[in-house]
Protein backbone atom coordinates (compact mmCIF):
# COMPACT_ATOMS: atom_id res chain seq x y z
CA UNK A 1 0.00 0.00 0.00
CA UNK A 2 1.41 3.63 -0.67
CA UNK A 3 1.54 6.55 1.30
CA UNK A 4 -1.40 8.00 0.32
CA UNK A 5 -3.37 4.70 0.46
CA UNK A 6 -2.28 4.39 4.24
CA UNK A 7 -3.21 8.87 4.82
CA UNK A 8 -6.72 8.06 3.34
CA UNK A 9 -7.42 5.29 5.55
CA UNK A 10 -6.11 6.89 8.39
CA UNK A 11 -8.75 9.78 8.03
CA UNK A 12 -11.98 7.74 7.11
CA UNK A 13 -10.96 5.33 10.21
CA UNK A 14 -10.94 8.04 12.39
CA UNK A 15 -14.29 9.49 10.93
CA UNK A 16 -15.61 6.50 11.69
CA UNK A 17 -14.73 5.89 15.03
CA UNK A 18 -16.20 9.64 15.50
CA UNK A 19 -19.55 8.56 14.62
CA UNK A 20 -19.21 5.08 16.38
CA UNK A 21 -18.43 7.23 19.60
CA UNK A 22 -21.48 9.59 18.81
CA UNK A 23 -23.98 6.62 18.12
CA UNK A 24 -23.06 5.52 21.43
CA UNK A 25 -23.95 8.78 23.10
CA UNK A 26 -27.00 8.99 20.98
CA UNK A 27 -28.07 5.13 22.10
CA UNK A 28 -28.07 6.77 25.66
CA UNK A 29 -31.36 9.13 24.93
CA UNK A 30 -31.79 11.52 27.85
CA UNK A 31 -28.81 9.61 29.59
CA UNK A 32 -27.90 6.99 32.71
CA UNK A 33 -30.05 8.72 35.21
CA UNK A 34 -33.36 8.42 33.28
CA UNK A 35 -32.80 4.92 31.80
CA UNK A 36 -32.87 4.18 35.72
CA UNK A 37 -35.62 5.86 36.72
CA UNK A 38 -37.30 4.15 34.39
CA UNK A 39 -36.01 0.84 35.38
CA UNK A 40 -37.36 1.72 38.74
CA UNK A 41 -40.85 2.00 37.05
CA UNK A 42 -40.63 -1.62 35.81
CA UNK A 43 -40.12 -0.55 32.26
CA UNK A 44 -37.84 -1.03 29.39
CA UNK A 45 -36.24 1.92 27.61
CA UNK A 46 -37.30 2.31 24.02
CA UNK A 47 -34.18 0.39 22.58
CA UNK A 48 -34.50 -2.03 25.44
CA UNK A 49 -37.99 -2.87 24.12
CA UNK A 50 -36.58 -3.03 20.70
CA UNK A 51 -33.81 -5.87 20.98
CA UNK A 52 -36.30 -7.42 23.20
CA UNK A 53 -39.22 -7.27 20.68
CA UNK A 54 -36.76 -8.03 17.41
CA UNK A 55 -35.19 -11.27 16.08
CA UNK A 56 -32.02 -11.28 17.19
CA UNK A 57 -30.34 -12.94 14.57
CA UNK A 58 -31.27 -10.67 12.42
CA UNK A 59 -29.72 -7.21 11.25
CA UNK A 60 -31.77 -3.90 12.64
CA UNK A 61 -31.34 -1.02 10.38
CA UNK A 62 -31.85 2.46 12.33
CA UNK A 63 -33.41 5.38 10.53
CA UNK A 64 -32.50 8.60 11.96
CA UNK A 65 -30.29 7.56 14.68
CA UNK A 66 -29.04 11.69 14.20
CA UNK A 67 -32.12 13.24 13.95
CA UNK A 68 -32.37 16.11 16.23
CA UNK A 69 -28.63 16.16 17.11
CA UNK A 70 -27.64 19.52 17.73
CA UNK A 71 -30.74 20.95 17.84
CA UNK A 72 -33.17 22.28 20.69
CA UNK A 73 -30.28 23.02 22.88
CA UNK A 74 -31.80 25.74 24.74
CA UNK A 75 -34.29 22.92 26.14
CA UNK A 76 -31.79 20.40 26.63
CA UNK A 77 -32.09 18.67 23.33
CA UNK A 78 -34.13 15.91 21.76
CA UNK A 79 -31.47 12.89 21.35
CA UNK A 80 -32.67 10.66 18.18
CA UNK A 81 -35.43 13.10 18.06
CA UNK A 82 -37.37 11.31 21.24
CA UNK A 83 -37.71 8.37 19.47
CA UNK A 84 -36.50 5.40 18.19
CA UNK A 85 -37.14 3.72 14.47
CA UNK A 86 -35.81 1.33 11.87
CA UNK A 87 -36.37 -1.80 10.12
CA UNK A 88 -36.35 -5.17 11.52
CA UNK A 89 -37.32 -8.72 11.79
CA UNK A 90 -40.34 -10.46 13.77
CA UNK A 91 -40.46 -14.11 13.46
CA UNK A 92 -38.22 -13.57 10.26
CA UNK A 93 -40.88 -10.95 9.02
CA UNK A 94 -39.59 -7.65 7.95
CA UNK A 95 -40.59 -4.61 9.16
CA UNK A 96 -40.68 -1.44 10.54
CA UNK A 97 -40.67 -0.52 14.45
CA UNK A 98 -41.36 3.19 16.29
CA UNK A 99 -40.94 3.51 20.01
CA UNK A 100 -41.32 7.09 21.90
CA UNK A 101 -38.15 7.43 23.62
CA UNK A 102 -39.14 8.12 27.33
CA UNK A 103 -35.71 9.37 28.61
CA UNK A 104 -36.05 12.27 26.14
CA UNK A 105 -38.24 14.76 27.75
CA UNK A 106 -40.96 12.18 28.83
CA UNK A 107 -41.48 11.05 25.26
CA UNK A 108 -42.94 14.61 24.13
CA UNK A 109 -43.05 15.15 20.68
CA UNK A 110 -40.68 17.98 19.33
CA UNK A 111 -40.88 18.97 15.45
CA UNK A 112 -38.06 16.78 14.52
CA UNK A 113 -40.35 14.09 16.65
CA UNK A 114 -43.24 14.45 14.13
CA UNK A 115 -41.06 14.69 10.86
CA UNK A 116 -39.19 11.12 12.37
CA UNK A 117 -42.44 9.59 12.63
CA UNK A 118 -43.65 10.41 9.73
CA UNK A 119 -40.41 8.92 7.41
CA UNK A 120 -41.11 5.94 9.73
CA UNK A 121 -44.74 5.85 8.38
CA UNK A 122 -43.65 6.75 4.98
CA UNK A 123 -40.91 3.79 4.57
CA UNK A 124 -43.37 1.22 6.16
CA UNK A 125 -46.42 2.74 3.09
CA UNK A 126 -43.29 2.74 0.18
CA UNK A 127 -42.78 -0.75 0.84
CA UNK A 128 -45.95 -2.01 2.54
CA UNK A 129 -44.16 -3.35 5.75
CA UNK A 130 -45.90 -4.02 8.82
CA UNK A 131 -45.20 -1.60 11.13
CA UNK A 132 -45.42 -1.72 15.05
CA UNK A 133 -45.36 1.45 17.04
CA UNK A 134 -44.72 1.12 20.99
CA UNK A 135 -46.05 4.04 22.75
CA UNK A 136 -44.26 5.94 25.59
CA UNK A 137 -44.97 9.45 25.68
CA UNK A 138 -46.22 13.12 27.23
CA UNK A 139 -47.54 14.06 24.22
CA UNK A 140 -46.74 17.65 22.18
CA UNK A 141 -43.66 19.58 23.31
CA UNK A 142 -46.26 22.05 24.53
CA UNK A 143 -43.68 25.51 23.99
CA UNK A 144 -43.04 24.33 20.58
CA UNK A 145 -46.98 23.48 19.68
CA UNK A 146 -46.93 25.90 16.78
CA UNK A 147 -44.02 24.14 14.99
CA UNK A 148 -45.26 20.61 15.43
CA UNK A 149 -49.38 20.78 15.41
CA UNK A 150 -51.52 22.69 12.49
CA UNK A 151 -49.22 22.19 8.83
CA UNK A 152 -50.15 19.40 6.24
CA UNK A 153 -46.64 17.67 7.44
CA UNK A 154 -47.05 18.05 11.53
CA UNK A 155 -48.25 15.86 14.37
CA UNK A 156 -52.30 15.40 12.72
CA UNK A 157 -50.60 14.22 9.51
CA UNK A 158 -49.78 10.65 11.28
CA UNK A 159 -53.08 9.83 12.28
CA UNK A 160 -54.17 10.62 8.47
CA UNK A 161 -51.53 8.08 7.66
CA UNK A 162 -52.74 5.50 10.21
CA UNK A 163 -55.88 5.54 8.60
CA UNK A 164 -54.83 5.71 4.68
CA UNK A 165 -52.14 2.65 5.64
CA UNK A 166 -55.63 0.77 6.98
CA UNK A 167 -56.75 0.90 3.57
CA UNK A 168 -54.01 -0.22 2.10
CA UNK A 169 -53.98 -3.51 4.31
CA UNK A 170 -51.14 -2.29 5.96
CA UNK A 171 -50.39 -4.37 9.46
CA UNK A 172 -50.18 -1.59 12.08
CA UNK A 173 -50.17 -2.83 15.88
CA UNK A 174 -50.00 -0.59 18.46
CA UNK A 175 -48.35 -1.34 22.56
CA UNK A 176 -49.08 1.32 25.13
CA UNK A 177 -46.32 0.73 27.31
CA UNK A 178 -46.69 4.02 29.10
CA UNK A 179 -48.47 7.53 28.61
CA UNK A 180 -50.61 8.42 25.29
CA UNK A 181 -52.35 11.60 25.48
CA UNK A 182 -54.54 14.09 24.08
CA UNK A 183 -54.03 14.03 19.88
CA UNK A 184 -51.46 10.74 20.14
CA UNK A 185 -54.48 8.65 21.74
CA UNK A 186 -55.41 8.10 18.16
CA UNK A 187 -52.58 6.71 17.14
CA UNK A 188 -52.41 3.30 18.51
CA UNK A 189 -56.05 3.30 18.26
CA UNK A 190 -56.12 4.01 14.82
CA UNK A 191 -54.19 0.73 14.33
CA UNK A 192 -55.09 -2.17 14.20
CA UNK A 193 -54.96 -3.70 17.42
CA UNK A 194 -53.83 -2.34 20.82
CA UNK A 195 -52.64 -3.76 23.83
CA UNK A 196 -51.44 -2.36 27.45
CA UNK A 197 -49.17 -2.73 30.11
CA UNK A 198 -50.53 -2.93 33.19
CA UNK A 199 -49.87 -0.11 36.01
CA UNK A 200 -47.21 2.04 33.10
CA UNK A 201 -49.95 1.99 29.98
CA UNK A 202 -52.50 4.81 30.41
CA UNK A 203 -54.10 6.45 27.34
CA UNK A 204 -57.41 8.75 27.42
CA UNK A 205 -57.95 12.66 25.54
CA UNK A 206 -57.23 14.56 29.08
CA UNK A 207 -55.30 13.93 31.99
CA UNK A 208 -56.46 13.95 35.08
CA UNK A 209 -55.67 17.36 35.55
CA UNK A 210 -56.94 18.74 32.68
CA UNK A 211 -60.27 16.98 33.25
CA UNK A 212 -60.59 18.47 36.70
CA UNK A 213 -60.48 22.10 35.07
CA UNK A 214 -62.64 21.48 32.18
CA UNK A 215 -65.55 19.94 33.83
CA UNK A 216 -64.76 19.64 37.50
CA UNK A 217 -64.38 15.90 37.62
CA UNK A 218 -61.68 14.77 40.08
CA UNK A 219 -60.33 10.91 39.17
CA UNK A 220 -57.07 9.33 39.05
CA UNK A 221 -55.27 8.94 35.57
CA UNK A 222 -55.59 4.99 36.34
CA UNK A 223 -59.30 4.59 36.21
CA UNK A 224 -59.64 7.32 33.70
CA UNK A 225 -57.42 5.44 31.22
CA UNK A 226 -55.37 2.42 32.70
CA UNK A 227 -55.57 -0.96 31.31
CA UNK A 228 -58.46 -2.32 33.40
CA UNK A 229 -60.48 0.88 31.82
CA UNK A 230 -59.35 0.51 28.41
CA UNK A 231 -59.35 -3.61 28.61
CA UNK A 232 -62.71 -4.17 30.88
CA UNK A 233 -64.57 -0.81 30.48
CA UNK A 234 -64.45 1.03 27.28
CA UNK A 235 -63.26 -2.10 24.96
CA UNK A 236 -60.78 0.42 23.82
CA UNK A 237 -57.99 -1.42 23.94
CA UNK A 238 -57.48 -5.80 22.70
CA UNK A 239 -54.97 -7.14 24.85
CA UNK A 240 -53.90 -6.67 28.43
CA UNK A 241 -50.38 -7.35 29.53
CA UNK A 242 -48.85 -7.50 32.61
CA UNK A 243 -45.25 -5.90 32.13
CA UNK A 244 -43.26 -4.81 28.78
CA UNK A 245 -41.90 -8.07 27.67
CA UNK A 246 -45.14 -9.89 28.26
CA UNK A 247 -46.73 -7.21 25.81
CA UNK A 248 -43.70 -7.46 23.11
CA UNK A 249 -43.87 -11.39 23.26
CA UNK A 250 -47.41 -11.01 22.36
CA UNK A 251 -46.42 -8.71 19.16
CA UNK A 252 -44.32 -11.35 18.59
CA UNK A 253 -47.30 -13.89 18.55
CA UNK A 254 -49.83 -11.94 16.21
CA UNK A 255 -46.80 -11.79 13.90
CA UNK A 256 -46.03 -15.53 13.84
CA UNK A 257 -49.90 -16.23 12.80
CA UNK A 258 -49.24 -13.51 9.69
CA UNK A 259 -49.95 -14.81 6.15
CA UNK A 260 -47.12 -14.18 3.30
CA UNK A 261 -47.20 -11.00 1.02
CA UNK A 262 -46.99 -10.10 -2.72
CA UNK A 263 -43.83 -9.73 -3.99
CA UNK A 264 -42.55 -7.19 -6.37
CA UNK A 265 -40.34 -9.80 -8.09
CA UNK A 266 -36.54 -8.45 -7.68
CA UNK A 267 -34.20 -10.34 -8.90
CA UNK A 268 -31.81 -12.82 -6.91
CA UNK A 269 -29.44 -15.18 -7.05
CA UNK A 270 -27.06 -16.45 -3.99
CA UNK A 271 -25.47 -13.94 -1.64
CA UNK A 272 -21.55 -13.55 -2.46
CA UNK A 273 -19.24 -11.37 -0.96
CA UNK A 274 -16.91 -9.02 -2.90
CA UNK A 275 -14.03 -10.48 -4.21
CA UNK A 276 -11.25 -7.68 -3.36
CA UNK A 277 -10.94 -6.83 -0.10
CA UNK A 278 -14.17 -4.28 1.52
CA UNK A 279 -11.88 -2.86 4.10
CA UNK A 280 -9.67 -0.92 1.25
CA UNK A 281 -13.07 1.12 1.07
CA UNK A 282 -11.04 3.17 3.57
CA UNK A 283 -7.92 3.79 2.07
CA UNK A 284 -9.65 4.48 -1.63
CA UNK A 285 -11.87 7.55 -0.77
CA UNK A 286 -9.15 10.63 -0.91
CA UNK A 287 -9.02 12.34 2.67
CA UNK A 288 -8.99 15.84 0.00
CA UNK A 289 -12.14 16.05 -1.33
CA UNK A 290 -10.73 17.58 -3.76
CA UNK A 291 -8.14 14.77 -5.48
CA UNK A 292 -9.55 12.72 -8.37
CA UNK A 293 -9.71 9.01 -7.75
CA UNK A 294 -11.24 5.83 -9.57
CA UNK A 295 -15.39 5.19 -8.43
CA UNK A 296 -14.64 1.61 -9.78
CA UNK A 297 -11.98 0.79 -7.01
CA UNK A 298 -15.22 1.75 -4.51
CA UNK A 299 -17.89 -0.28 -6.50
CA UNK A 300 -15.87 -3.57 -7.43
CA UNK A 301 -15.28 -3.24 -3.13
CA UNK A 302 -19.50 -2.96 -3.01
CA UNK A 303 -20.69 -5.63 -5.58
CA UNK A 304 -20.86 -9.50 -4.94
CA UNK A 305 -18.11 -11.21 -6.63
CA UNK A 306 -16.72 -8.05 -7.96
CA UNK A 307 -18.30 -8.07 -10.85
CA UNK A 308 -19.57 -5.57 -12.66
CA UNK A 309 -21.30 -5.13 -16.14
CA UNK A 310 -20.85 -1.57 -17.24
CA UNK A 311 -23.31 0.32 -19.46
CA UNK A 312 -21.69 2.74 -22.52
CA UNK A 313 -18.50 2.58 -20.66
CA UNK A 314 -16.42 4.30 -23.64
CA UNK A 315 -19.45 6.92 -23.65
CA UNK A 316 -20.37 10.02 -21.00
CA UNK A 317 -17.68 8.41 -18.73
CA UNK A 318 -18.35 11.28 -15.97
CA UNK A 319 -20.97 9.31 -14.75
CA UNK A 320 -20.59 5.18 -14.28
CA UNK A 321 -23.47 3.05 -14.67
CA UNK A 322 -23.80 -0.71 -15.15
CA UNK A 323 -25.29 -4.01 -13.52
CA UNK A 324 -24.34 -5.63 -10.34
CA UNK A 325 -25.31 -7.74 -7.63
CA UNK A 326 -25.63 -6.61 -4.02
CA UNK A 327 -25.99 -9.31 -1.51
CA UNK A 328 -27.24 -11.46 -4.49
CA UNK A 329 -29.90 -9.06 -5.60
CA UNK A 330 -29.84 -7.38 -8.60
CA UNK A 331 -28.73 -3.79 -9.34
CA UNK A 332 -28.92 -1.09 -11.19
CA UNK A 333 -25.48 1.64 -10.56
CA UNK A 334 -25.41 5.21 -11.82
CA UNK A 335 -22.14 6.28 -9.73
CA UNK A 336 -20.16 9.73 -10.57
CA UNK A 337 -16.96 9.06 -11.79
CA UNK A 338 -14.34 11.03 -10.12
CA UNK A 339 -10.90 10.80 -12.01
CA UNK A 340 -10.32 12.60 -14.85
CA UNK A 341 -11.35 11.56 -18.20
CA UNK A 342 -11.09 11.93 -22.02
CA UNK A 343 -14.27 12.57 -23.98
CA UNK A 344 -15.18 11.07 -27.36
CA UNK A 345 -13.87 14.06 -29.03
CA UNK A 346 -10.70 14.22 -27.00
CA UNK A 347 -11.50 16.78 -24.15
CA UNK A 348 -10.06 16.39 -20.74
CA UNK A 349 -13.31 16.25 -18.26
CA UNK A 350 -13.60 17.18 -14.82
CA UNK A 351 -14.60 14.09 -12.16
CA UNK A 352 -17.34 14.62 -9.89
CA UNK A 353 -18.97 16.95 -12.90
CA UNK A 354 -22.03 15.88 -14.98
CA UNK A 355 -21.71 16.35 -18.95
CA UNK A 356 -24.34 16.43 -21.29
CA UNK A 357 -23.52 13.28 -22.95
CA UNK A 358 -22.98 11.46 -19.07
CA UNK A 359 -26.84 12.81 -18.38
CA UNK A 360 -27.90 11.00 -21.60
CA UNK A 361 -26.61 8.01 -21.16
CA UNK A 362 -27.61 8.23 -17.44
CA UNK A 363 -31.14 8.76 -18.57
CA UNK A 364 -31.49 6.07 -21.18
CA UNK A 365 -29.78 3.33 -18.42
CA UNK A 366 -32.66 4.41 -15.68
CA UNK A 367 -35.11 3.94 -18.62
CA UNK A 368 -33.61 0.29 -19.25
CA UNK A 369 -33.48 -0.61 -15.21
CA UNK A 370 -37.45 0.36 -14.98
CA UNK A 371 -37.85 -1.52 -18.05
CA UNK A 372 -35.85 -4.53 -16.54
CA UNK A 373 -37.51 -4.39 -13.51
CA UNK A 374 -34.34 -3.34 -11.59
CA UNK A 375 -33.51 -1.63 -8.17
CA UNK A 376 -31.31 1.47 -8.82
CA UNK A 377 -28.08 2.18 -6.75
CA UNK A 378 -27.40 5.63 -6.70
CA UNK A 379 -23.37 6.73 -5.74
CA UNK A 380 -23.07 10.36 -4.99
CA UNK A 381 -19.77 12.51 -5.39
CA UNK A 382 -20.80 15.56 -7.71
CA UNK A 383 -19.85 18.97 -8.12
CA UNK A 384 -23.15 19.54 -10.28
CA UNK A 385 -23.35 19.98 -14.13
CA UNK A 386 -20.99 21.43 -16.25
CA UNK A 387 -21.59 25.12 -16.71
CA UNK A 388 -19.59 27.76 -19.64
CA UNK A 389 -20.79 28.71 -22.90
CA UNK A 390 -19.50 25.50 -24.68
CA UNK A 391 -21.68 23.58 -22.00
CA UNK A 392 -25.02 25.56 -22.51
CA UNK A 393 -24.36 25.15 -26.37
CA UNK A 394 -24.53 21.74 -26.29
CA UNK A 395 -27.75 21.69 -24.41
CA UNK A 396 -26.50 20.85 -20.76
CA UNK A 397 -29.86 22.02 -19.75
CA UNK A 398 -31.76 19.85 -21.81
CA UNK A 399 -29.18 16.46 -21.32
CA UNK A 400 -29.68 17.45 -17.32
CA UNK A 401 -33.79 17.50 -17.52
CA UNK A 402 -33.77 14.21 -19.53
CA UNK A 403 -32.00 12.41 -16.57
CA UNK A 404 -33.88 14.54 -13.60
CA UNK A 405 -37.14 13.54 -15.66
CA UNK A 406 -35.92 9.15 -16.11
CA UNK A 407 -35.08 9.58 -12.68
CA UNK A 408 -38.03 11.39 -10.86
CA UNK A 409 -40.52 8.85 -13.08
CA UNK A 410 -38.78 5.58 -11.95
CA UNK A 411 -40.75 3.01 -10.50
CA UNK A 412 -38.49 0.49 -9.85
CA UNK A 413 -37.20 1.41 -5.93
CA UNK A 414 -34.42 3.67 -5.63
CA UNK A 415 -31.71 3.76 -2.92
CA UNK A 416 -28.70 6.90 -2.50
CA UNK A 417 -25.59 6.88 -0.74
CA UNK A 418 -23.46 10.15 -0.32
CA UNK A 419 -20.18 9.27 -0.34
CA UNK A 420 -18.16 12.46 -0.75
CA UNK A 421 -19.81 15.79 -2.52
CA UNK A 422 -23.73 16.20 -3.02
CA UNK A 423 -23.86 19.93 -4.28
CA UNK A 424 -26.67 21.62 -6.36
CA UNK A 425 -28.71 20.61 -8.76
CA UNK A 426 -25.69 17.33 -8.79
CA UNK A 427 -27.09 16.12 -5.74
CA UNK A 428 -31.10 16.66 -7.58
CA UNK A 429 -30.09 14.32 -10.77
CA UNK A 430 -28.17 11.43 -8.34
CA UNK A 431 -31.44 10.94 -6.35
CA UNK A 432 -31.24 13.35 -3.60
CA UNK A 433 -33.84 13.20 -0.82
CA UNK A 434 -36.32 15.16 -2.83
CA UNK A 435 -36.72 12.90 -5.51
CA UNK A 436 -38.11 9.66 -2.95
CA UNK A 437 -35.14 7.26 -2.44
CA UNK A 438 -36.37 4.41 -0.56
CA UNK A 439 -33.24 4.91 1.55
CA UNK A 440 -30.51 7.69 1.62
CA UNK A 441 -27.90 7.18 3.66
CA UNK A 442 -24.41 8.95 3.83
CA UNK A 443 -21.18 7.97 4.39
CA UNK A 444 -18.92 10.07 7.31
CA UNK A 445 -17.22 12.00 4.68
CA UNK A 446 -20.33 13.30 2.80
CA UNK A 447 -21.04 16.95 2.41
CA UNK A 448 -24.10 18.19 1.29
CA UNK A 449 -24.62 21.86 0.06
CA UNK A 450 -25.97 23.81 -2.67
CA UNK A 451 -22.47 24.56 -3.43
CA UNK A 452 -18.92 23.95 -1.88
CA UNK A 453 -17.97 25.69 0.60
CA UNK A 454 -15.19 27.60 -0.21
CA UNK A 455 -17.24 28.88 -3.71
CA UNK A 456 -20.02 29.55 -1.11
CA UNK A 457 -17.77 31.87 1.10
CA UNK A 458 -16.37 33.82 -1.34
CA UNK A 459 -19.82 34.55 -2.98
CA UNK A 460 -21.41 35.18 0.70
CA UNK A 461 -18.20 37.50 1.04
CA UNK A 462 -18.50 39.23 -2.32
CA UNK A 463 -22.38 39.87 -1.43
CA UNK A 464 -21.20 41.15 2.15
CA UNK A 465 -18.55 43.20 0.88
CA UNK A 466 -20.63 45.28 -1.81
CA UNK A 467 -23.07 45.65 0.51
CA UNK A 468 -21.62 47.41 2.85
CA UNK A 469 -19.78 49.85 0.20
CA UNK A 470 -23.22 50.74 -0.76
CA UNK A 471 -23.57 52.40 2.61
CA UNK A 472 -20.33 53.69 2.62
CA UNK A 473 -18.55 51.35 4.41
CA UNK A 474 -15.12 49.98 3.11
CA UNK A 475 -13.37 46.63 4.90
CA UNK A 476 -10.03 46.41 5.79
CA UNK A 477 -8.12 43.26 5.23
CA UNK A 478 -7.88 42.24 7.92
CA UNK A 479 -11.69 42.80 8.72
CA UNK A 480 -12.56 40.85 5.02
CA UNK A 481 -10.73 38.27 5.85
CA UNK A 482 -12.36 37.87 9.37
CA UNK A 483 -15.24 37.66 7.78
CA UNK A 484 -14.53 35.03 5.57
CA UNK A 485 -13.33 32.83 8.66
CA UNK A 486 -16.62 33.32 10.05
CA UNK A 487 -18.69 32.82 6.87
CA UNK A 488 -16.61 29.44 5.95
CA UNK A 489 -17.12 28.33 9.77
CA UNK A 490 -21.23 28.37 9.81
CA UNK A 491 -21.37 27.06 5.78
CA UNK A 492 -18.60 24.13 7.02
CA UNK A 493 -20.77 23.45 9.70
CA UNK A 494 -23.83 23.40 7.21
CA UNK A 495 -22.11 21.25 5.15
CA UNK A 496 -21.68 18.21 7.74
CA UNK A 497 -23.16 14.92 7.22
CA UNK A 498 -24.43 15.39 10.85
CA UNK A 499 -25.86 18.64 10.04
CA UNK A 500 -27.81 16.61 7.49
CA UNK A 501 -28.68 13.75 9.91
CA UNK A 502 -30.54 15.91 11.96
CA UNK A 503 -32.66 17.25 9.93
CA UNK A 504 -33.38 13.82 8.63
CA UNK A 505 -32.21 14.98 4.75
CA UNK A 506 -30.66 11.74 4.95
CA UNK A 507 -31.63 8.80 7.04
CA UNK A 508 -28.50 8.21 8.47
CA UNK A 509 -24.87 8.45 8.45
CA UNK A 510 -22.99 4.87 7.99
CA UNK A 511 -20.05 3.01 8.13
CA UNK A 512 -18.30 2.03 4.83
CA UNK A 513 -18.88 -1.29 5.34
CA UNK A 514 -22.62 -0.96 6.36
CA UNK A 515 -23.40 0.41 2.36
CA UNK A 516 -24.06 -3.35 1.46
CA UNK A 517 -26.59 -4.32 4.34
CA UNK A 518 -28.68 -1.09 3.20
CA UNK A 519 -28.38 -1.78 -0.30
CA UNK A 520 -29.72 -5.63 0.72
CA UNK A 521 -32.57 -5.24 3.56
CA UNK A 522 -33.67 -1.73 1.44
CA UNK A 523 -34.20 -3.90 -1.62
CA UNK A 524 -36.01 -6.88 0.34
CA UNK A 525 -37.88 -4.18 1.95
CA UNK A 526 -39.04 -2.86 -1.43
CA UNK A 527 -39.84 -6.71 -2.50
CA UNK A 528 -42.90 -6.39 -0.62
CA UNK A 529 -44.47 -3.73 -2.60
CA UNK A 530 -45.09 -4.87 -6.22
CA UNK A 531 -44.83 -2.33 -8.55
CA UNK A 532 -48.54 -1.33 -10.20
CA UNK A 533 -47.85 2.12 -12.33
CA UNK A 534 -46.55 1.92 -15.91
CA UNK A 535 -43.11 3.40 -16.27
CA UNK A 536 -43.53 6.98 -18.49
CA UNK A 537 -41.36 9.37 -18.25
CA UNK A 538 -43.97 12.22 -20.50
CA UNK A 539 -42.44 14.85 -22.49
CA UNK A 540 -38.53 14.75 -22.95
CA UNK A 541 -36.51 17.12 -25.00
CA UNK A 542 -34.89 15.02 -27.82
Amino acid sequence: MDIEFNRNEDALKQLTYQLKQKLKKVYLGGGEKRIQKEHEKGKLTARERIQYLLDPDREFLEIGAFAGDGMYEEVGGCPSGGVVAGIGYIKGRQCVVVANDATVKAGAWFPITAKKNLRAQEISIENRLPIVYLVDSAGVFLPMQDEIFPDKEHFGRIFRNNAVMSSMGIVQIAAIMGSCVAGGAYLPIMSDEALIVEGTGSIFLAGSYLVKAAIGESIDNETLGGATTHSEISGVTDYKCKNDQECLDHIRTIFDKMGDFDKAGFNRSEPAKPKLEEQELYGIMPSDRVKPYDMMDIILRLVDNSEFEPYKDHYGQTLICGLARVDGWSVGIVANQRKIVKSKKGEMQMGGVIYSDSADKAARFIMNCNQKKIPLVFLQDVSGFMVGSKAEHGGIIKDGAKMVNAMANSVVPKFTFILGNSYGAGNYAMCGKAYDPRLIFAWPTAQLAVMSGASAAKTLLQIQVSSLKAKGEVLTPEAEQELLERITAKYNEELSPYYAAARLWVDGIIDPLETRKVISMGIEAANHAPITKPYNVGVIQT
